[in-house]
């Protein structure tokens, strides 16, 4: 029987690219001196010209190509690697956006290189991998439903500190080391 391929599926916004520190540091520069602060996640109760504004700036493609990167995402990144996973970029491709498609592939290519494989969907649950290293619950779940043995490793942010799987390691900067263990027997099953 064919070994199945040890991939490592990694998100781009909040996993490799600090898409929230992108979003505060344009909304701040729009924002006029007696409006509150509106920081990200942005959220259903903010004003929807906030909402607009964020829509407003994601519309940008030099938007996405500048986003800084996002350490946490990057240190698994350097274990997935040093246990030779197949890296594959998975990110979500927003249905009113299609500027924020070229903006990523551009960015995966700066940081990553243009060898990289990448997948844009709208349902991450369609994609194989071993590994998602994913920080949004909402695509975790869908992932998880078709992969019983898969594991998630989630870059803690604001929105995902209460999330809990069994299957999926919250990656603080603290826990490298279990990280490392649990890709090590994920990648030999």
């Amino acid at each position: 029987m064919e070994q199945i391929e040890n991939i490592a599926l990694f998100d781009m916004d909040g996993t490799l690219c600090d898409y929230d520190k992108g979003m505060r540091t344009e909304l701040e520069k729009l924002r006029s001196p007696d409006e509150p602060i509106y920081n990200p996640p942005l959220r259903s109760s903010y004003p929807k010209y906030i909402h607009n504004r964020a829509d407003m700036i994601k519309s940008s493609e030099s938007w996405w190509v500048n986003l800084p990167r996002f350490q946490l995402g990057w240190d698994v990144l350097e274990v997935a690697k040093s246990l030779e996973y197949r890296i594959m970029i998975l990110t979500q491709g927003p249905k009113k956006n299609p500027t924020s498609w070229s903006g990523k592939k551009k960015w995966i290519d700066s940081n990553l290189g243009p060898d990289v494989d990448i997948t844009i969907t709208r349902d991450k649950g369609l994609v194989y991998g071993k590994v998602l290293v994913d920080d949004y619950p909402g695509y975790i779940k869908g992932w998880l439903e078709w992969r019983k043995r898969g594991l998630v490793i989630m870059p803690a942010s604001e929105g995902n500190k209460d999330f809990s799987h069994p299957q999926v390691i919250r990656y603080t900067g603290e826990n490298l080391e279990e990280v490392r263990s649990a890709m090590e027997r994920v990648k030999l099953r």
